[in-house]
This record gives structure tokens, C-alpha cells and sequence, in this order.
């Protein structure tokens, strides 16, 4: 099935993928659906949802330049979404829990979803077109796209952030970061793939949970679209989304406790006794894409530090960290290793690793605040 993605549009791969029958019923549905909406429309009715495409379409049309492909690229994606959400719901009854039989780049147990997952993002991007370099967690080297299929843009991608949760029907999600390609005329070089994160055009990841929700960073702006099921569509339900600049939840793998460098041990343990006698409540889901929406949400720190046994941190920094510190900073918070902004990192490698510390800004602030402490006592 995923050879039914290449050189189609975004339609025409849901069309392939759920069936013929299927498909009709659902624009049949679908045409129905809209023929209310549009009566909604033009009485006036402020129901009318907004989907993805209609959002993205009318964010294009303030760019009297925009030629479409951007469009067309984020199209790609949401499809892409909607079939791994689909997969993930139905994994019990189709035996796609469990491991694949072999491990990704970075030495992580592929499970079968994540095989699934990142074959479904290829054949999306490449359909789509407007792609040049492609990079996954689960591909050792970056992907060109072939040269009559290729567009403007490098997208760098993790199909499946923690597939450790899947066989226990945790949340999990994909992430996803946007850049240009640096000139549009040169062939691909290490330029195009080594950006940091200040240059991505735009970042998102989507949730697989309760609901399915997509979560995209545009031009300085965090939107929140929930996949409604009946009609196959994201909606968009929530815009301008904003962090709050301080919670009372902080997340973080406390099993690590004993190799954690001097700044976290500290600051966990202002967290769990403060002079005020007002501890933070520990929520640690352990899958990034879920710990980092609730921070969104609710306020408060997520905290995957580098530690003694990893200097170097544990999390991706071009298709994990860069995308979600992209999205944290539009929402108004803050994404840092301790050491320095996220975004400002130059990458050295596809799979290169960062520590990661991000949130409310005075939470953050705080961490920041300590590693300066001991590193003047150093």
C-alpha cells in the first residue's frame, strides 16, 4: 500500500488507501456535510468549522507570491497523520504491536508501527512533490528525492515519537520540521540538510490519543487542528495558542535521578521542596510528543537533560528538538539545553543529539538561572 502514495495528490492518496467504496460514501457524507456548512455560511452561523486546508488556503492568500506548494506539502502531512492515527487505533485488532525484528539508526527497537509510520511519511512527502531532501529517525542517511519528483523544501521527521508506549496504548505522536532548501537553483548539498532550527519555515507534530490532533507552527502562530473522524477532516479548534509563563507541573525521567548533572538535581529538588511549602506535581508520560503538549496546555517544564552517562543529551535535535522548540518559543516559552537556545544550534549530523529543557519562561528561566550558578563555581 504505500507504493499508492507516489505521484498522487493528497485526494488521491486517501482515495487509494481507504477504498473506492469507502471513499464515496465518505464524500457522499462529506458533500452533505459541507452543504450545511456553507448554508451556515451564509446565514450567518459562526459554527462553520474550519478545516486544515481551508485555514492553510486562506493563510495563502495574504502572500500574493505564495505559489500553492507549501500548501500542497502540509496536505501531505495531515494525510500522512491521518493514516498512521488509523493504524495506531486499529493496532490491536491487526497484531501491529510488538517489534519489527530490528533496530533504527540510533540503536532504538523498531517496533512495526514505526516501520509503517515512516514508510507512510516517505511515500506522502515524495508524492507531494515539493520536497528535495527528506530525514528520518529511522533512516541512517538522508533521502533525495528523485530529481523529476523534487521541490523546494527539506523536511525532517520523527514517523513515531515514543513507540516505546505503543504496545501499552499510550499517547504517541509524530514531529515534524520544515525548512528551505538554501538556493533553490544549486544541487543538494550539506547546506540544505545542516540549518538550524531559526530557519524552519514551519514545525508541528501530531497527537495520537483521546482524539487525534495536529499541532503546526505558522509564521509566528500556534494553531491546534482535531481530526474529526466523521468527515476524515482536521478542524481547526484552537488558535494563537499560548503557554502559560509559569505552571506547577514538571516532567522528567526521575529514574535517571543518579547520573543528572549538578543544575537538574537542584532544581527537581526545589521543585519537590520548596520553601513555600508549594511543590510542583511530577507528570512524566515518557512519550515527548504527549509530555510536551500538556506543558503547552497547562504550563509548567519538560526536562530530557544531557547527564553523565550522555554529555551530549539523549533527544534528536533536527527532527525532535529543533521542531518542538520552534513551536514553544511561537507559543511564548522558552526551549534551551541549559547551556544554549535550541534554535541557535548548528547541526554537525542528521542524528545529532541535544539535551532538552523547555516550557513557561520563568520555569525555564530558572534551569538557566542554576547551570550559570555552577558553572561559575566550576
Amino acid at each position: 500500500f504505500f507504493f499508492f502514495f507516489k505521484q498522487k495528490t493528497a485526494y488521491e492518496m486517501l482515495r487509494s488507501l481507504v477504498g473506492s467504496e469507502m471513499c464515496i460514501r465518505d464524500r457522499v457524507s462529506t458533500q452533505s456535510t459541507w452543504g450545511i456548512l456553507i448554508e451556515m455560511e451564509h446565514t450567518g452561523d459562526n459554527s462553520n468549522p474550519m478545516t486544515l486546508n481551508r485555514h492553510i488556503l486562506s493563510l495563502q492568500q495574504q502572500h500574493k507570491e505564495a505559489t500553492g506548494d507549501f500548501t500542497l506539502l502540509i496536505t501531505s502531512i495531515a494525510t500522512a497523520c491521518k493514516f498512521i492515527s488509523s493504524k495506531v487505533r486499529r493496532a490491536g485488532l491487526f497484531n501491529l504491536y510488538g517489534l519489527a525484528g530490528g533496530s533504527n539508526t540510533t540503536g532504538d527497537e523498531q517496533k512495526k508501527l514505526d516501520v509503517i509510520a515512516n514508510e507512510v511519511f516517505i511515500s506522502a512527502l515524495k508524492g507531494s512533490s515539493k520536497c528535495a531532501i527528506l530525514l528520518s529517525e529511522e533512516e541512517e542517511h538522508p533521502i533525495t528525492v528523485e530529481t523529476e519528483l523534487q521541490g523546494k523544501y527539506v523536511v525532517a521527521f520523527d514517523p513515531l515519537d515514543g513507540s516505546s508506549n505503543i504496545d501499552a496504548n499510550v499517547s504517541i505522536g509524530s514531529i515534524f520540521g520544515i525548512w528551505r532548501k538554501n538556493d533553490e537553483g544549486h544541487e543538494i548539498s550539506d547546506q540544505d540538510i545542516m540549518q538550524k532550527g531559526t530557519r524552519q519555515v514551519a514545525a508541528g507534530y501530531c497527537l495520537y490519543g483521546s482524539s487525534t490532533e495536529m499541532v503546526i507552527c505558522l509564521e509566528g502562530h500556534v494553531f491546534i487542528y482535531t481530526l474529526d473522524p466523521s468527515i476524515g477532516e482536521f478542524l481547526l479548534t484552537k488558535t494563537n495558542l499560548k503557554i502559560p509563563s509559569k505552571g506547577k507541573i514538571y516532567s522528567i525521567n526521575e529514574g535517571n535521578a543518579s547520573i543528572w548533572e549538578d543544575p537538574i538535581t537542584e532544581y527537581i529538588k526545589n521543585k519537590k521542596f520548596p520553601a513555600d511549602n508549594k511543590p510542583y506535581s511530577l507528570r512524566y508520560i515518557g512519550s515527548m510528543v504527549a509530555d510536551v503538549h500538556r506543558t503547552i496546555l497547562y504550563g509548567g517544564i519538560f526536562l530530557y537533560p544531557s547527564d553523565k552517562k550522555s554529555a551530549k543529551g539523549k533527544l534528536r535535535l533536527l527532527y525532535e528538538a529543533a521542531p518542538i522548540a520552534f513551536i514553544i518559543e511561537a507559543a511564548g516559552g522558552k526551549a534551551t539545553t541549559g547551556r544554549e537556545r535550541i534554535l541557535d544550534i548548528q547541526p554537525k549530523s542528521i542524528h545529532e543529539r541535544c539535551g532538552v529543557v523547555l516550557g513557561s519562561v520563568e520555569d525555564v528561566d530558572e534551569v538557566i538561572s542554576l547551570y550559570e550558578k555552577f558553572k561559575k563555581n566550576d
